[in-house]
């Protein structure tokens, strides 16, 4: 089982995986100090159990789970220090939840429901995630959670996923394409583009079937035939 841990506590970090080192198979494939680098984590690494603590700074742990492409959502192992939240994660449908400090034989029954089971609950835990409201963006020693208000459009290029900000500028985000589609108001018009209908300010119609959407921020924004139809109905225009 290739496992993932979200912590911001270097010290539960390494409490976890000192508890399951001699698990022979278990892998842990990756660490993280935050919810940002978990995302990135699941991207490049596809882990299929993610240990994550719900009480993080900037980004919570269910603040985390609307922000992961669903198509990569590991098995989620809930991990805090407070026993309220123990009733919200099972509201998220967690697979499990273990109590900081976390004991021996509680995490020993969790692995090997872990071992018997290969139930996906991702499509659970995107049942009950609601829309989001900001898109975490990453720059140097730095995050920034960008309102949704504050967003013009999103791309994608080879290098990434960028949010074009009504600031004038962009932002890099690890959140994918699919899930800004499925978990905010943003608009797909392009393969590579979605845009924000709070920030249209005309749609310029062009020969076979393309157009291009100028923000209110002045930005061109292309319109592929493909998505035309689509965004014509979705705001309203027959």
């Amino acid at each position: 089982m290739r496992v993932l841990i979200v912590d911001d506590e270097t010290l539960a970090r390494d409490e976890l995986k000192s508890l399951i080192a001699e698990e022979s198979d278990i892998e842990i494939v990756g660490e993280c100090a935050n919810a940002i680098e978990g995302i990135a984590a699941i991207n490049r690494l596809s882990p299929e159990i993610m240990f994550l603590d719900i009480h993080m700074p900037q980004v919570t742990g269910l603040e985390m789970l609307r922000m992961i492409d669903p198509e990569r959502m590991p098995r989620v192992v809930f991990l805090t220090a407070y026993e309220e939240y123990a009733v919200r994660a099972f509201e998220e449908n967690a697979f499990d939840y273990l109590l900081k400090p976390i004991q021996e034989e509680r995490l020993q029954k969790t692995l090997a429901r872990l071992r018997k089971t290969t139930s996906d609950q991702r499509e659970k835990l995107l049942d009950v995630a609601p829309p989001l409201r900001h898109i975490p963006c990453t720059g140097l020693n730095r995050i920034r959670l960008m309102k949704l208000e504050e967003v013009e459009a999103i791309f994608s290029k080879p290098g990434g996923i960028y949010v074009l900000g009504n600031d004038g500028h962009e932002h890099f985000t690890e959140l994918t394409l699919r899930t800004l589609e499925e978990r905010t108001r943003l608009i797909r018009c392009h393969r590579q583009y979605m845009v924000n209908p709070e920030h249209i300010k005309d749609i310029a119609l062009g020969e076979n079937g393309v157009a291009n959407i100028l923000t209110l921020g002045g930005r061109s924004i292309p319109v592929s035939r493909r998505f035309l139809g689509p965004l014509k109905e979705q705001l309203g225009i027959l």
